[in-house]
């Protein structure tokens, strides 16, 4: 805008002098003033009318295209001068150039300066843009570096600025090296830049230090302006505040970068992209936690004009997000369509297809997935291992502990190091393959032979194979591993030991032959006090000493303690009523059932003369009415266990409810509680 505003003046100054008639030079005279005090509208106006007596006008249509451009009406700008190309030519390449710029047409924009006869600052520095937004981020950087050195004016601190974010984009997405260009940091834009610079790196702690430099350079800035408010210092400082949450969200501080996120929304930013930022990294804090807050996020995300404001890397991590959210929120169809589109989008990421995969999973439908990751590792080898480790992920969580060795196996960047040696052995182990355990370690021993033979990694890995076989009893197939490592290090005494043990299985005479390599049992042996070993706090067993003689009193060894007497037992109490004269029953050891003199429990007659059947029957009838029980029947046979052989004659009403006295109360208890066929409450 810079360059288009000193355009203007110089278009409308030049068209005066050569313009002739009354009326036309009144005309733009009035164009001349309106462009001297920025009054484009009015300033149209009369060009309007110029352009009526001559619409070829070259210099009328170059005077309306550069107000249109002031006026924010890019796109009639730009067909202003495709209407008018023949009589314009090439005089407003930069012009043109500039309303593609600004309409998003980048890569029309890249062609206009590119075949523009000649090269000149200002469509420099808009070349330098349209790198930028293309993500040509080294020749962007030339381009720069060129203007820098070439020019002289009062923009060099805005061209240092643009340079400084050309090297953040690189180290946040490039991830190479970076020279130092020796940037100052003098500004808040300059020290916002260099501490995303930082980010890139991974020097957390010096990037947040930076952001808040930039704050406070920030904060002084505005302060000198008495049209700014408060408000409008808190918007400006919103970018730097959502770049200072990141950092907090990368050092594990999520509850204070979730705070500043929250902060930054509230705002209500004019730049769409930063709220879509700021959103998708609440999202990814939130997870598959608080979906409800995620999904009012995630429409910040979908603005207008977002997809020209950010990164593409920074895009795709906002449509990932957006298929996540789906399959946590349960919309299976949704998430499939997304994952489906990024994948046509991104053919050889394999992000998409993982995010299929976990849906399927969700379904249980493993089998299924398996296949897709598959074809995804067949259709694109370089993405494959990561695909083939999901792979066997798959095949455990199924049980097919031999498949996923199998698919682990296969993976060649990975197969021979030291945690997936560790793996596969393991669960062939778990799997009592032992013949396969054994043919893993051999493979990655002969990798290390061929790579880093005698590496520290490679000697702990025969190591590892000697125990392994050891352990199985594979003593024969240890001799191997047990004479390399001995040969590395013969002062090792206990490797010789278990190389000794497996030829005395195998060849003895060499068994023989290897034990005269053993030390001599002095050199092995340990100056150890066996006594002060004994007598030491935590030993569990103790020597017996020889019996003393009677009368002598030996000296207490150092260490030794008195052994005390063991107290004699007291001899139980009586029972209060018991009676030491009389005799014992002789028979109380053994359980009351099994006494002579055990008749049984006897059952009480009250009990068994309740009446049975419903609540307040009574058996008076039933014992009238029964011939059985009258005094001129004849007597029946006895009762077993009762004294006499007649029946009682006394016969025991239903016990009836008692009416409550007055010092107490009588709860009844609850009908629901009541069995069928009982009697009483």
């Amino acid at each position: 805008m810079r360059a288009l505003q000193e355009d203007v003046l110089t278009v409308v100054h030049s068209a005066k002098m050569a313009s002739g008639g009354f009326s036309t030079a009144s005309l733009w005279t009035e164009v001349n003033r309106c462009g001297q005090n920025g009054d484009y509208t009015r300033a149209l106006k009369a060009l309007s009318k110029i352009l009526q007596e001559n619409r070829d006008d070259v210099t009328a249509l170059h005077c309306k295209t550069v107000c249109l451009v002031q006026n924010g009406s890019f796109k009639e700008a730009l067909n202003v001068m495709n209407t008018h190309s023949k009589v314009l030519g090439s005089e407003l390449v930069f012009e043109k150039a500039y309303c593609e710029y600004r309409l998003n047409r980048v890569e029309s924009s890249l062609k206009t300066i590119e075949n523009a006869p000649e090269q000149t600052d200002k469509l420099k520095e808009l070349y330098g843009q349209v790198l930028y937004r293309l993500e040509r981020y080294d020749e962007c950087k030339s381009v720069y570096k060129d203007l820098i050195r070439n020019s002289q004016d009062e923009y060099e601190e805005e061209r240092k600025t643009n340079l400084a974010a050309v090297m953040a984009a690189t180290s946040q997405w490039e991830k190479t090296a970076l020279e130092d260009l020796g940037l100052p940091d003098s500004t808040y834009e300059l020290c916002y830049n260099a501490a995303c610079t930082l980010i890139g790196q991974v020097q957390l702690t010096e990037a947040f230090n930076k952001l808040q430099k930039a704050e406070e350079l920030c904060r002084i800035s505005l302060a000198d302006d008495a049209d700014i408010t408060e408000e409008d210092i808190e918007s400006e400082l919103a970018i730097i505040h959502s770049q200072m949450a990141y950092v907090m969200q990368l050092q594990g501080r999520t509850e204070e970068a979730l705070q500043l996120y929250n902060q930054v929304i509230k705002l209500k930013p004019s730049d769409v992209g930063l709220l879509a930022v700021t959103a998708n990294n609440i999202i990814t804090i939130n997870k598959d936690q608080n979906v409800f807050d995620s999904k009012k996020k995630v429409k910040l995300t979908s603005a207008e004009g977002v997809e020209y404001k950010l990164a593409k890397k920074q895009l795709q991590a906002i449509d990932f997000n957006k298929a996540l959210l789906a399959m946590y929120t349960n919309q299976a169809d949704q998430c499939r369509k997304l994952s489906s589109s990024l994948q046509s989008q991104n053919p050889g990421h394999p992000r998409p297809v993982l995010i299929q995969v976990a849906q399927l999973c969700r379904e249980k439908q493993h089998s299924k997935a398996i296949e897709l990751l598959q074809q995804f590792s067949e259709q694109h080898p370089e993405s494959a291992s990561g695909i083939k480790l999901t792979m066997a992920q798959l095949y455990l969580v199924q049980g097919h502990v031999t498949k996923a060795c199998d698919v682990l196996r296969s993976i060649e960047e990975f197969k021979h190091k030291s945690g997936m040696v560790s793996a596969l052995v393991s669960m062939y182990s778990h799997e009592e393959d032992i013949d396969g355990a054994i043919d893993v370690f051999r493979q990655a021993i002969q990798n290390y032979e061929s790579e880093q033979p005698g590496s520290a990694a490679h000697l702990a890995l025969v190591r590892e194979a000697a125990n392994f076989k050891l352990k199985y009893g594979r003593k024969k197939e240890a001799i191997s591993d047990l004479e390399q490592l001995w040969k590395q290090n013969p002062k090792d005494i206990h490797t010789l030991a278990q190389l000794i043990s497996a030829y005395s299985l195998v060849n003895t005479d060499k068994a023989k032959s290897l034990s005269k390599h053993l030390p001599s049992a002095d050199t092995m042996s340990f100056k150890v006090d066996v006594d002060e070993l004994e007598n030491s706090h935590g030993a569990t067993y103790v020597r017996k000493k020889a019996a003393k003689v009677a009368g002598e009193i030996l000296p207490k060894e150092e260490g030794q303690v008195d052994i005390k007497k063991k107290r004699k037992k007291k001899k139980g109490k009586l029972p209060k009523n018991c009676d030491p004269k009389a005799t014992p029953d002789p028979e109380r050891w053994l359980p009351m059932r099994e006494r002579s003199y055990y008749r049984g429990k006897k059952k009480g007659k009250k009990k068994e003369q309740i009446g049975k059947g419903t609540q307040g029957s009574t058996t008076v009838a039933s014992t009238e009415l029964d011939a059985s029980k009258t005094a001129s029947s004849p007597p029946t046979s006895p009762r077993p266990g009762s004294a006499s052989g007649s029946a009682p004659t006394n016969v025991i009403p239903p016990r009836q409810q008692k009416p409550a006295s007055s010092g107490a109360t009588r709860k009844k208890a609850p009908q629901k509680k009541k069995k069928g066929g009982k009697g009483g409450w």
